[in-house]
């Protein structure tokens, strides 16, 4: 089956195919199709966004979609910037200006608990839908270490490996991102999704 992945990234799709091939979904990019879809992202979830983008490319493709939605939610910033991650501070801000204004805002706060979440979320062209969620959960640090990975990667601290995310070589943030916890839970439902269907005599293709 080939689905359609509602990003324009490259790496994602790379990320994705990993965990959804072995089920047999060929994942392409809207360019692949000659498509541009903007979404405007208008939910108050990541869950409510996942789906809008989802669904609004399965209704223009008429094929299966996919889309993630995922950000960084801070405990004493009451989930800030959440939703706002990719656009927090505004546009006229880099990932360094953004991880910055974060460190700013987290003045003088004794709590540091944060945690990624990463929402993926499959539309079907019959409108079913299946989504998962994944969370990695640290803590945001006092200043910037390491130079690897991108976004707020150097002021997040994994709990259970104790250094940044951009102290990690790729391996390693791959294998603990929340965006792979949220594709493997979506590889196994997608899974049991397909069983359904073959007993309901609907094959997979």
């Amino acid at each position: 089956m080939k689905a359609v992945l509602a990003s324009h990234n490259p790496g994602k799709l790379k990320e994705m195919q990993l965990w959804l091939e072995p089920l047999g979904i060929e994942l392409v990019l809207e360019s692949d199709l000659g498509i541009n879809i903007e979404v405007e992202e208008i939910g108050r979830t990541f869950e409510e966004n996942s789906l809008l983008k989802a669904a609004t490319v399965a209704r223009a493709t008429k094929m299966l979609a996919i889309a993630d939605d995922s950000g960084l939610c801070v405990e004493a910033l009451n989930g800030e910037p959440g939703i706002r991650t990719a656009r927090y501070g505004g546009e006229g801000l880099d990932d360094k200006g953004r991880y910055e204004l974060l460190l700013e805002n987290m003045k003088g706060e004794s709590n540091r608990n944060a945690k990624f979440v990463s929402v993926v979320t499959c539309v079907f062209p019959n409108a079913d839908i299946v989504s998962a969620r994944g969370e990695l959960h640290g803590a945001i640090g006092y200043n910037p270490i390491g130079t690897g990975g991108f976004g707020y990667d150097p002021v997040f601290i994994v709990t259970n490996m104790r250094k940044t995310l951009a102290q990690m070589t790729m391996k390693e943030r791959q294998s603990c991102s929340h965006r792979a916890a949220a594709i493997r839970s979506l590889a196994g439902k997608l899974e049991a999704y397909k069983n359904q269907k073959k007993e309901e005599g609907i094959e997979w293709n």
